[in-house]
């Protein structure tokens, strides 16, 4: 049944007495957010990059997303007042915090949290209750990125996945729990249920498809074919050991024949689930044609309109649905003649606040959680200041994870993976073992310290960084900068490998090319084997340096200096 306006009402009532700022003006608004008029005859329903969240969460969206060449001032690489003015978003308003990190430690306190599988099960049962026919499409990176889900080896999230409904998803870091377990989930859990698509992947021997590249579902009487698109650097982003067997890539030939395929079998509408990243999907878009549309992942970028990109025989939309839960995209398409006529597209922001949990999906969530409830639950420190981590460069919550590596393990230096997922936390708020987790649940992920030169030190930043702005967006990985402790020194993100980082300095002094110094670090993707001398498990490291730290106080993030970016729109 659909959401009435009275439901609405009731649920910002509850919400006011729970203590959320909700002016008149605002409550008059929510009581009809949700409301999506129906349009067309076919729905697809997309989220995607929900890092295993089944609860409500904060997540602040970067005030840095750098975007160079081509790619410089054009969605996604548009953040804050910017990002409003170019897609007509009222400042201040609910919209205006999902959307961007402006003011967002009071608008978190105004607006509340967002995401959540109980509230999001609530908004995907009251649209497709409200539409003819419909497909709920799931983009990847979904069983992981919380302790519940590392430990039960996506299991939790598997099981949110049948009970929402999820029709067809795609992967990434489901890869990191190993291709066994991967079709195990996929022959067993899955079968029957849900599609996992990837056309891109297969056998390093022969060649041979891994998972099926494509389907075609009949909606109200429209052939409408999906295709998967896996991240297609898993083995290079995580250890190859992962998926020793398989092979991944763009592959635009084959891509292109799959779409041909499914036109010649009748689809009137083709669709490309993706994880590729969106300027991975804008450049597919200009080169690969028949695609109606891109519903695409892995960037995290929330993007409140689809991105029209023409190629040799039409043009394809292409979108971005944002990350952490925090959204549902929803594209209605007309169909006449056998071809889309018109089509609306809206990603709604999932405020907890306005959507009541669905009960199931309640019963479920409590369920998962409970035999890990008293663990999560630790208070290891308070935090006096905003801890996030969305950002090219660094975030405050890296930089709590530097700071513990250098502290606990006697570095000069550290370095963090640029990941893109990981909660946020307002001040005031305490830092559980489940925030530490939220941070650093991975499948490799210890910790180490070595010696490296001044030149080692170097090339590995120049590495990272091409995989970030390199201006040709197939050499671009998705992630962002590796975070860097102590060490200063300046980038320019349109300068060629090689020529991006300078000016490095430990303590003010220059590092020496041919000097070596002491560097902390964790989660290493290269490693093709374990190593059974691994150091200890990064959330380790973090919760004993926050157990002897007790309180977080603000401080400052070590940041790059900048050079070649004025008026770049993709930074504050």
């Amino acid at each position: 049944m659909s959401l009435s306006r009275r439901e609405f009402l009731q649920t910002l009532g509850a919400a006011a007495a729970a203590g959320f700022a909700l002016d008149a003006r605002t409550a008059s608004q929510a009581s009809s957010f949700y409301d999506v008029p129906r349009f067309g005859d076919v729905s697809l329903l997309h989220f995607t990059d929900c890092h295993a969240q089944l609860l409500p969460v904060h997540f602040r969206e970067p005030n840095v997303n750098l975007g160079v060449a081509a790619s410089a001032n054009r969605p996604p690489h548009l953040v804050g007042e910017a990002l409003l003015k170019h897609f007509g978003i009222r400042p201040g308003s609910r919209e205006a915090h999902a959307f961007t990190h402006l003011d967002f430690a009071q608008a978190a306190k105004t607006y509340g949290k967002l995401g959540g599988f109980a509230h999001l099960a609530t908004l995907v049962k009251k649209l497709r209750a409200e539409r003819r026919a419909s497909l709920l499409l799931d983009g990847g990176d979904t069983w992981q990125g919380s302790a519940t889900s590392l430990w039960t080896r996506g299991q939790d999230m598997i099981e949110a996945q049948k009970l929402l409904g999820v029709d067809i998803m795609t992967g990434h870091w489901e890869f990191t729990y190993g291709a066994a377990r991967v079709k195990e989930v996929v022959e067993r859990d899955f079968a029957g249920r849900i599609e996992f698509l990837a056309q891109n992947v297969e056998t390093s021997d022969f060649g041979d498809p891994v998972f099926k590249p494509y389907v075609i579902r009949s909606l109200g009487g429209i052939p409408v074919a999906v295709i998967g698109q896996a991240f297609p650097y898993t083995p290079i982003a995580h250890p190859r050991r992962f998926v020793a067997d398989w092979r991944f890539g763009i592959e635009e030939r084959r891509l292109q024949r799959t779409v041909d395929e499914a036109r010649g079998k009748g689809a009137r509408v083709v669709a490309l689930l993706s994880h590729n990243g969106m300027d991975v999907d804008l450049k597919l878009a200009s080169r690969v044609t028949g695609i109606d549309f891109i519903l695409g992942g892995h960037t995290h970028d929330g993007v409140p309109e689809p991105v029209v990109v023409s190629n040799a025989k039409g043009k394809t939309l292409v979108t971005n649905a944002g990350s952490n839960g925090k959204f549902l995209a929803v594209l209605d398409l007309e169909v006449r003649g056998g071809r889309i006529s018109g089509h609306r597209y809206r990603l709604l922001p999932v405020f907890a606040n306005l959507l009541p949990a669905d009960p199931e999906m309640a019963r479920l969530i409590e369920a998962q959680r409970a035999p890990y409830a008293g663990r999560l639950s630790e208070k290891l420190a308070v935090t006096e200041t905003l801890l996030y981590r969305r950002g090219n460069f660094n975030g405050s919550f890296d930089q709590l994870i530097l700071d513990a590596l250098m502290e606990v393990k006697g570095a000069e230096i550290a370095f963090s993976p640029g990941f893109r997922w990981g909660t946020s936390l307002l001040a005031g708020e305490p830092i559980t073992y489940e925030d530490v987790m939220n941070q650093t649940a991975v499948t490799y992920p210890h910790t180490a310290v070595r010696e490296m030169t001044g030149a080692a030190i170097k090339s590995i930043l120049e590495d990272v960084c091409d995989n970030l702005f390199h201006p040709d967006p197939y050499f671009q990985q998705g992630g962002d900068m590796v975070r860097v402790g102590a060490m200063s020194y300046s980038c320019n993100p349109g300068a060629r490998i090689g020529a991006r980082i300078g000016d490095m300095r430990l303590r003010g002094r220059p590092i020496e090319a041919d000097k070596t110094y002491k560097v902390a670090s964790w989660a290493p993707a290269g490693e093709s084997a374990p190593n059974e001398n691994a150091g200890e498990p990064m959330w380790d490291v973090l919760s004993r340096y926050l157990r002897d730290r007790k309180v977080v106080k603000p401080g400052e993030l070590n940041l790059p200096r900048l050079i070649g970016v004025a008026g770049n729109l993709g930074i504050v």
